[in-house]
């Protein structure tokens, strides 16, 4: 890695407070009863229960949703044998990505023990504790030992990630690769470049699948496993075969399909004849690849490619499956993770991206979302269904062979409940980022000299989310950015525009700003100075003359006077009648939009229908169903007040206008938020599960909720966003943070983007 990245990574790790990962307690505990709840004498009751029965211990603790990853440091990314301590930061990392993409806590366990007996011995002490077990970057061949050992003694699921996760998502890839080229698994040709760990899981479980056994070839550093090589380990002679062959290059005449999980360039361009008519190429070795997807095009057209890596299509990364697998086991309580498991997480992946995309999915893919083909044969990464689709088939098939100690009666319910884990946190921006990466747009920030925004912009420029412009001083964002050790190029990657001194571009906007405010009550020497002076004019106009595509302004000063500024240069869109602001909260259980937190402080019924049709369009812009709820103080008919009867009369005029929007109201804030509460009060309430989208009564209502949510919960907020303007323009508030911009950024990206078609 470069030395940028070195130390981005460095500080990553250590600020704010050192490490990725947190324990806080489930439970308030805020009184003397509550300390007697939560321990003595209090807790007696929940121990005498799990002695009566010990499957007790997943109603009465964590352990059901607790999962432990386990290394010994022997075998850690390319790193090699580093020791338990080093390998502590990619533990952690993998702890970070089981709770953000599945919603499983989880304690990271770096084991001092070579010895596989001694390995065995700890690890297998400690089911009383967890859930299940992910063992990780332990080297071959002890991890293939260490594991059966540990599933034979354990009743609770052990997984070894590094093979079983690679396998389901290499298989699942090699699935819908076949099926493209018109094969099929019991007739194509499979060749090998790596027999470890991740290469034998890929390989016995694509023979699981149906790839005969006579038809693998396994080749790794020392060349081809032929049955005349000496020391093989067990796993290896099931497919060492009689053969003269003893290199890569020798053993790929007519194969159908190159599995390298091995070393970079190892897979020469003049070998590509080789290979059978419509081949498969997975070169899955990272950073670098067995052979580069330009390389292989250059060669055969007719190949499908697949890498390890984010920056080519058809990425193979065993996130895709590892935190659902485990969601999948843990909630059907199950014993073990077993080839049936396995193989229908593979088919849920490979249905996945075969499925037709819905107007959510394609929201999350900026309006365009992948279509199952040469390049698409696999999801990605931060496909929101992925949870949706994988836990559920886990679960069925644990139940169907035995395994589940408790069985799931509803899916449809369960269903639900999964759609809690899929917008939490980064999740919820992860689409948006992506979507925006496809397709950076040109942005304009008012305040181009404040530190935030230049940190903001560092985001940007390395994600590739947006091309940034910079309104300011060039000399004041030069020295600032120094100052920072930003990285940013103001010539090339990040432009810079000065009022005071790029008058090419100015004085026309000078100009083009008095027709457009002359008549409102600002005389044409005033007009003149605000497009110099006022950063958010100057942004607004440049928006205005199509110099750029969208534009962030505010995080200084008073938010309502930046909306005056841009009011007059960037008018409503056509057929609306006022301009309104969505908030959203990423809280732990997930996204919290709220409407109207900033524009409207007593809005009529009409107003309150046109607000949450525009709110509900936005949130499907992250990928998300929106579930609206019309909040009061009167629940579903309780109060006659004018605002009960609005909320009454909107909600009446949202379900003509849009049938199919999921919502209800007028009902309480908890009831909007709690389906157990709602359906107490109404037996028939068209809004299923929590809702995301709150629509308040007020202006009043929907700040002061708000920012109490956001102070309480710890939320992250995201906006506000302006609903109902022409052009993507979006006024941030004072607290806003450099990743509070990255965020609105993002989604000014993709606005800009359905502009443009």
């Amino acid at each position: 890695m470069d030395e940028d990245i070195r130390k981005a990574a460095l500080d990553y790790h250590r600020l704010p407070r050192p490490g990725k990962l947190a324990i806080e307690p489930t439970k308030r505990m805020a009184s003397q009863r509550d300390l007697a709840l939560a321990y003595s004498p209090g807790v007696a009751a929940a121990c005498t229960e799990i002695v009566a029965d010990p499957d007790n211990a997943y109603l009465y603790t964590a352990r059901g949703n607790l999962v432990a990853v386990i290394s010994n440091g022997t075998a850690v990314l390319g790193l090699g044998n580093i020791g338990p301590l080093a390998s502590k930061p990619v533990m952690e990392g993998k702890a970070v990505l089981f709770k953000k993409f599945a919603g499983i806590d989880v304690f990271d366990i770096e084991v001092d023990a070579l010895d596989p007996d001694r390995f065995v011995e700890v690890v297998a002490a400690l089911e009383p504790t967890f859930g299940a077990i992910n063992l990780e970057d332990i080297k071959a061949p002890e991890c293939f030992d260490i594991e059966a050992r540990l599933r034979a003694r354990m009743s609770i699921p052990v997984f070894h990630d590094d093979q079983h996760g690679t396998a389901i998502t290499v298989d699942a890839a090699v699935r819908n690769g076949l099926m493209l080229q018109g094969k099929q698994l019991s007739e194509v040709k499979l060749v090998t470049s790596g027999a470890g760990a991740a290469a034998m899981a890929c390989v016995d479980l694509l023979v699981e699948m149906g790839v005969r056994a006579e038809n693998v070839t396994l080749t790794d550093i020392k060349g081809v496993v032929h049955a005349d090589r000496e020391g093989l380990e067990p796993r290896m002679l099931r497919y060492a075969r009689q053969t003269d062959a003893r290199g890569l290059g020798d053993v790929l005449d007519g194969a159908d399909v190159f599995l390298g999980l091995s070393a970079p360039r190892v897979l020469k361009s003049e070998w590509l004849g080789k290979f059978a008519p419509n081949p498969m190429i997975l070169a899955l070795a990272n950073p670098e690849p067995e052979i580069l997807p330009e390389a292989v095009r250059a060669v055969r057209p007719d190949a499908i490619v697949a890498t390890g890596r984010s920056d080519y299509p058809n990425q193979v990364n065993n996130v895709l499956c590892f935190p659902f697998i485990f969601r999948g086991a843990l909630d059907c309580g199950a014993t073990t993770i077993n080839a049936a498991m396995q193989l229908a997480a593979v088919e849920a992946i490979a249905e996945l991206a075969r499925a037709e995309a819905s107007e959510v999915v394609a929201a999350a893919y900026g309006g365009s979302a992948p279509v199952f083909g040469p390049e698409y044969i696999i999801p990605k990464p931060f496909d929101p269904r992925l949870i949706l689709q994988i836990a559920p088939a886990v679960a069925r098939a644990a139940m169907a062979s035995g395994v589940a100690r408790r069985p799931i009666a509803d899916f449809d319910a369960y269903q639900r409940e999964l759609e809690r884990f899929v917008f939490r946190s980064g999740q919820l921006m992860r689409p948006v980022f992506a979507a925006a990466q496809a397709a950076p747009q040109r942005i304009a920030y008012a305040e181009g000299e404040d530190e935030r925004v230049l940190r903001a912009v560092q985001t940007l420029v390395d994600d590739g989310i947006a091309h940034p412009v910079l309104i300011g001083r060039r000399a004041v964002i030069a020295a600032r950015v120094a100052e920072m050790g930003l990285r940013m190029d103001l010539n090339e990657t990040v432009q810079v525009l000065d009022p005071s001194t790029d008058t090419e571009i100015f004085a026309p906007l000078m100009e083009a700003y008095q027709h457009l405010v002359g008549r409102k009550g600002v005389p044409p020497d005033s007009a003149g100075r605000r497009v110099l002076t006022r950063p958010t004019v100057a942004a607004a106009m440049l928006l205005h003359a199509g110099i750029v595509d969208a534009a962030i302004c505010g995080g200084a000063g008073d938010w309502w006077r930046h909306m005056q500024y841009v009011m007059p240069v960037i008018p409503r869109r056509a057929g609306v009648s006022r301009i309104y602001a969505l908030s959203c909260l990423i809280l732990q259980n997930g996204a919290l939009f709220v409407c109207d937190t900033h524009m409207n402080s007593d809005p009529t019924a009409e107003q309150i229908t046109e607000m949450t049709l525009l709110a509900a369009e936005e949130v499907r812009r992250f990928g998300i169903v929106p579930k609206a709820a019309l909040l009061s103080h009167s629940s579903f008919g309780a109060s006659n007040s004018p605002s009960a009867r609005r909320m009454r009369t909107a909600l009446a005029m949202i379900r003509a206008k849009a049938p199919d929007l999921e919502i209800d109201g007028e009902m309480h804030a908890d009831a909007a938020l709690s389906e157990v509460i709602r359906d107490r009060a109404v037996p028939d309430s068209r809004l299923k599960g929590t809702a995301n989208l709150l629509i308040m009564p007020s202006l009043d209502a929907a700040n002061i909720a708000f920012n109490m949510l956001k102070a309480a919960a710890d939320g992250l907020p995201v906006g506000p966003l302006l609903l109902g303007m022409s052009k993507p323009i979006h006024v941030v508030v004072q607290s806003v943070t450099a990743r509070g911009i990255v965020n609105v950024s993002a989604v000014a990206t993709l606005e800009a983007q359905a502009r443009r078609g």
